[in-house]
């Protein structure tokens, strides 16, 4: 564990302390962990060679959108395959499992081809349409779905409840592990996401913070490491905090109903 610990967190330190380093520390022999001065000027470089702000902004507002989306998207469904009577439904979560075996990079021509004929290149819903099923979530829904007491279900039916009333009420409340589980990897899949981003926008201003990484390494020529590593360290700590402070949530949720079939 600790092996595995210092193989991961050593590169993250790095990354995180040479941000804070003059030009000249960066490239000192022998190497110097801790830089003589915690400098931010590496920081206030890259905001000014590319508009960070905006770019900040754009991955925010396209992550809670894409993941909010996803989770709604794949709790309704998996309500569905499991509550609902409807006909052809086992086929049809073995068709949501299907998905799940198919690399992404096959559908980015299909799907390329189909935002550029509605006109969405360079535009938010050409970056957050295309990726908001979520057959992982559905999944994970479904299965914890499956370990729900049915008394509860059938008491709150009794009681009048529809199916909105029932999965808002009865249901969500207790899905809280699975539903935080599924929103953490949903907000850390689009905050992460970098190829298509990247393919349907070329306008700096529609940019998210991984695209916009790119554009400053062909700015800077990948010359200024220093400024590199500052803009590194905007993109990868919001997402690294979100993670530490659920991982207990996500643990849970990932192992609620694994013995269900």
């Amino acid at each position: 564990m600790i092996a595995a610990t210092v193989v991961i967190g050593a590169p993250l330190l790095w990354m995180g302390l040479a941000s804070l380093k003059m030009p000249d520390e960066l490239y000192r022999l022998p190497l110097q962990w801790l830089p003589g001065s915690f400098d931010l000027s590496n920081y206030a470089q890259a905001a000014e060679t590319i508009p960070l702000g905006r770019l900040l902004l754009n991955s925010v507002g396209l992550t809670i959108a894409g993941a909010g989306l996803k989770v709604l998207l794949g709790l309704c469904c998996a309500y569905a395959l499991v509550f609902l009577d409807v006909p052809f439904k086992r086929a049809v979560f073995l068709l949501v499992l299907a998905t799940l075996m198919i690399p992404p990079q096959i559908t980015i021509i299909p799907n390329y081809t189909f935002v550029a004929s509605l006109g969405w290149l360079n535009t938010y819903q050409g970056i957050l349409v295309p990726g908001l099923a979520s057959a992982f979530g559905t999944f994970l829904f479904r299965q914890h779905f499956l370990s729900l007491p049915a008394s509860v279900l059938e008491a709150a039916e009794l009681d009048g409840a529809g199916h909105l009333r029932r999965l808002w009420q009865v249901v969500l409340p207790m899905s809280t592990p699975t539903l935080a589980a599924v929103g953490l990897v949903s907000v850390v899949t689009e905050w992460n996401d970098y190829l298509w981003p990247f393919l349907v926008v070329d306008d700096a201003q529609k940019m998210t913070l991984p695209v916009g990484l790119t554009l400053l390494q062909n700015i800077d020529g990948m010359s200024n490491w220093g400024v590199l590593l500052a803009a590194t360290v905007v993109v990868t700590l919001p997402v690294l905090l979100l993670f530490l402070v659920l991982q207990r949530r996500l643990v849970a949720g990932l192992t609620a109903g694994a013995v269900t079939g």
